[in-house]
């Protein structure tokens, strides 16, 4: 299957270290090679790359490992194809405007007969039922709320909506607007918060590692959220199977049901 990798903060933050692990399994130490994409947040805007290339072998990923990019939300998928065939079209995430927002969604998964469920004003590009259940989650949403409701009652549903998409196989997702970071666990994601007293951490996937004491101030909050665990020497947290948790500014809005 897929891999995720998302990241919340309170401060404009990079992901080069986090990255640089995450395209390693997109073809090198993971199997995850059919394409690979990626979307920053800046402000209302956002900046998305796609690749239907290896991660590992892309000149687009080195360039994002690189470069530092900045953002407070940010969502990353790699690719191993189940349904659609390997395309820029079917890489994640996907980005469609709700509510005046950009949202990015990924999933990693399958969903037995999801592409059978009707849509409304939301239609995929690709092939996918990825990139459908994403339309049905916003036809969804949009058909309940003509304006954007509060943090607590779309929080709810959303995992409402998750928890219908997940009764129709793996459904381990992340979604964002770019003010709060939604992770839904099916079967597996693991998440860690970086705060001070910040220490090094060493990756999984890549001889690399990073003192995070040299690179951040005291007030920042950085929340990775993974398939799997990056790095071997911090401790991550797993969520609760059909579960929702979601950030804002690195800090845990949402809590998990079990």
């Amino acid at each position: 299957m897929c891999e995720l990798m998302g990241m919340s903060a309170n401060v404009p933050t990079d992901i080069c270290f986090s990255f640089a692990g995450l395209m390693r399994r997109g073809g090198a130490t993971g199997p995850h090679g059919d394409g690979w994409g990626v979307t920053f947040y800046e402000g209302k805007g956002c900046r998305s790359f796609h690749d239907p290339q290896p991660s590992a072998k892309s000149e687009i990923a080195r360039f994002i490992r690189d470069y530092s990019i900045r953002s407070r939300t940010v969502i990353c998928h790699i690719r191993r194809a189940n349904r659609g065939r390997v395309a820029l079209e079917n890489t994640h995430p996907f980005l469609r405007e709700l509510w005046g927002r950009n949202w990015a969604f990924a999933h990693n998964g399958q969903l037995r007969g999801v592409k059978k469920w009707a849509l409304g004003h939301y239609r995929p590009i690709g092939t996918t039922d990825s990139e459908h259940a994403f339309c049905w989650m916003l036809d969804r949403l949009r058909e309940r709320w003509a304006e954007a409701p509060t943090q607590r009652r779309l929080s709810a549903g959303i995992a409402e909506l998750c928890d219908e998409l997940a009764s129709r196989g793996v459904f381990n997702m992340l979604l964002s607007d770019g003010q709060c970071l939604y992770c839904y666990c099916s079967t597996k994601l693991v998440w860690l918060t970086r705060r001070a007293p910040f220490g090094a951490a060493t990756l999984v996937d890549a001889d690399l590692t990073v003192d995070f004491a040299r690179e951040t101030t005291p007030d920042d909050v950085v929340t990775v959220i993974a398939t799997g665990p990056l790095t071997r020497d911090e401790v991550w947290e797993s969520v609760p199977r059909r579960s929702l948790v979601a950030f804002t500014d690195g800090i845990q809005i949402v809590g998990t049901r079990g």
